[in-house]
């Protein structure tokens, strides 16, 4: 077995992931390296699901009934959780979506929306990256279609790293909104944060940060990025599909327009019109996903158990470890950062030619489970002139003997094509 610094007690760790015991394809082990897409989820979150449907469920914040009130608290408990994770300044700044994509499509919503001075229109500016996922590219690309305005990008270096070397001439006066990924989802890079959000603040742009794969895998402080939005979901780390966070400014929140209306978002409704409440329930219309948001909580409390610094740590440790390796297997070309330094858990590679698509399969039926394709970043392959990766993710369960049959299996896979 091979043992690296810095690495958690994966062995106990895993008893906790019911999943990670399954066998596939006739007895073969799983061998789950698809994180990036999304994570399995410990006993401890499966149990707090249970337990939420067996005992308390109810639709929350409507009734005065005891099992109405218990969903509530337990709803509004995991608010305060998030908050905590995350070092929100205040619990209604935290507001619940169903996922990383719905909290982006708020942002670019409420801006299309709103009166100055944050409205979008067509004499301002929106500037994303090339290294998105289409989630946060696609509703400013909606956006700018809408309301005129023209979309800019920061392109990427040959290492796959963000070319900030224009970052004048991307950023200007005319820039309203920032928006970026914290870590990339098909690179693994880790972005310069401060350096963007220092001239969105020099011409008075907001920022919103992806941190969709930044949140399951390192501390993650609001306050500290300085941003003014930050999107992410619950289902990479650990908790339920169907939950995601959206983070935004106070100050902004009471100004901004809701996107969705419906019940719990109004304060006051007449025939003629309507007003609405506070955040962070005015951007929460409707039945919230309460289930899921309970088992966030539970994520959470699993998550800060064992430690976003060590969670980090370990993830490091088998990065390194992954980009040592996947360099001895002939032919092979990460896409990305070819260093651990200042990248995330996810290693995207081709391997000769043989597609991505092909391999994968190939790895599938050894029991080894990646993701393949463009993963929502298609402007990536375009960029670096290819037509999809194979993708291979870690998390706080992953092991290095995972990454040694990853290894193996690639050795089959270029045996199996010859």
């Amino acid at each position: 077995m091979t043992l690296l610094p810095g690495l958690l007690d994966t062995e106990a760790i895993r008893k906790d992931f019911p999943i990670l015991d399954r066998q596939v394809h006739e007895g073969r082990k799983l061998v789950y390296l698809d994180n990036a897409a999304t994570s399995q989820k410990p006993r401890q979150v499966l149990d707090a699901l249970n337990e939420y449907y067996e005992r308390y469920n109810a639709n929350v914040h409507r009734g005065v009934h005891v099992l109405a009130e218990e969903a509530t608290a337990l709803y509004e408990g995991a608010r305060d959780k998030v908050a905590e994770f995350i070092n929100a300044p205040s619990r209604d700044e935290v507001i619940f979506t169903k996922n990383a994509s719905e909290s982006l499509n708020l942002v670019a919503n409420m801006l299309g929306w709103a009166d100055e001075p944050y409205r979008v229109d067509s004499e301002t500016e929106i500037v994303i990256t090339e290294m998105e996922h289409h989630s946060n590219i696609v509703p400013w690309q909606l956006l700018a279609q809408r309301t005129g305005a023209k979309l800019k990008w920061f392109g990427l270096t040959d290492d796959g790293r963000l070319d900030l070397s224009n970052i004048d001439e991307i950023i200007t006066e005319k820039t309203k909104i920032v928006s970026f990924v914290l870590v990339s989802n098909i690179l693994g890079t880790q972005n310069p944060v401060e350096a963007i959000v220092r001239r969105a603040q020099e011409v008075g742009a907001l920022v919103c940060i992806d941190a969709s794969q930044a949140a399951p895998h390192m501390p993650l402080d609001v306050q500290a990025l300085q941003a003014d939005f930050v999107a992410f979901t619950g289902h990479k780390m650990c908790a339920p599909t169907g939950i995601g966070v959206l983070w935004g400014r106070q100050e902004l929140l009471e100004d901004l327009p809701p996107f969705l209306g419906g019940g719990e978002m109004i304060e006051t409704v007449s025939m003629h019109s309507s007003t609405y409440a506070p955040a962070p329930h005015k951007f929460e219309a409707g039945t919230p996903p309460i289930a899921q948001a309970v088992g966030l909580g539970a994520a959470i409390d699993y998550l800060d158990a064992i430690g976003m610094d060590k969670i980090l740590a370990h993830e490091h440790a088998l990065t390194e470890y992954a980009v040592k390796r996947l360099a001895e297997v002939p032919d092979l070309r990460i896409i990305g950062p070819t260093t651990a330094e200042e990248r995330g858990a996810a290693i995207s590679f081709t391997l000769g030619d043989i597609h991505p698509h092909d391999v994968g399969q190939v790895l599938d039926e050894q029991g080894i489970a990646v993701r393949v394709g463009h993963h929502c970043a298609r402007p990536v392959c375009l960029r670096y002139g290819i037509p999809a990766t194979t993708r291979a993710s870690f998390y706080l369960y992953s092991t290095p003997g995972e990454i040694d049959a990853l290894v193996d299996g690639l050795e089959h896979v270029r045996n199996f094509f010859g």
